[in-house]
């Protein structure tokens, strides 16, 4: 037997708002397989694993548009997409270690009380932009999903 979500499970399991779901289907990025008697969005596995798609797409830096043109002419395979986060999480994984290894290097001197060199202090600062980079681009989707719950919010108390 096959499985259903409405629209407000799928967010939450996504992390997704409402919100956002809805104008994917408004703008034909992602619509729903079926509908309710009573009108209600009902998603399904294709449509989850569409979805997946989709955000991964999106984590790969493509706009709507982009991705939209991407899923109609099939550039990137599911499994191409796969391979290319696992790309992005190594990468990011390494800069992870390279910053680790700075910060116990100067953390090591700094114990014997020995001044580490300038030059540490600019390698370690320069990773650790490289390593912010990536924590600002998701404290930013962060606050764009919290405004559209706050969205969502006022919609449902001004109608």
């Amino acid at each position: 037997m096959q499985q259903h979500w409405k629209v407000g499970d799928l967010a939450k399991l996504t992390g997704l708002t409402v919100r956002t779901l809805r104008f994917y289907d408004q703008i034909g990025l992602f619509s729903p397989s079926w509908h309710s008697d009573s009108g209600h969005r009902l998603y399904n596995e294709a449509d989850i694993k569409l979805l997946h798609q989709i955000l991964s797409l999106k984590d790969l830096g493509l706009s709507l548009v982009e991705i939209k043109s991407v899923l109609k002419g099939d550039t990137y395979t599911p499994s191409d997409i796969v391979a290319i986060q696992i790309e992005r999480v190594r990468k990011n994984i390494k800069i992870q270690q390279k910053l680790l290894a700075e910060l116990e290097r100067v953390g090591e001197r700094m114990h014997h009380q020995e001044p580490p060199s300038i030059d540490a202090f600019i390698s370690l600062l320069e990773t650790m932009k490289l390593s912010h980079e990536k924590y600002i681009v998701e404290h930013r989707l962060y606050w764009e999903r919290r405004l559209d719950l706050l969205g969502d919010f006022l919609n449902d108390k001004l109608t």
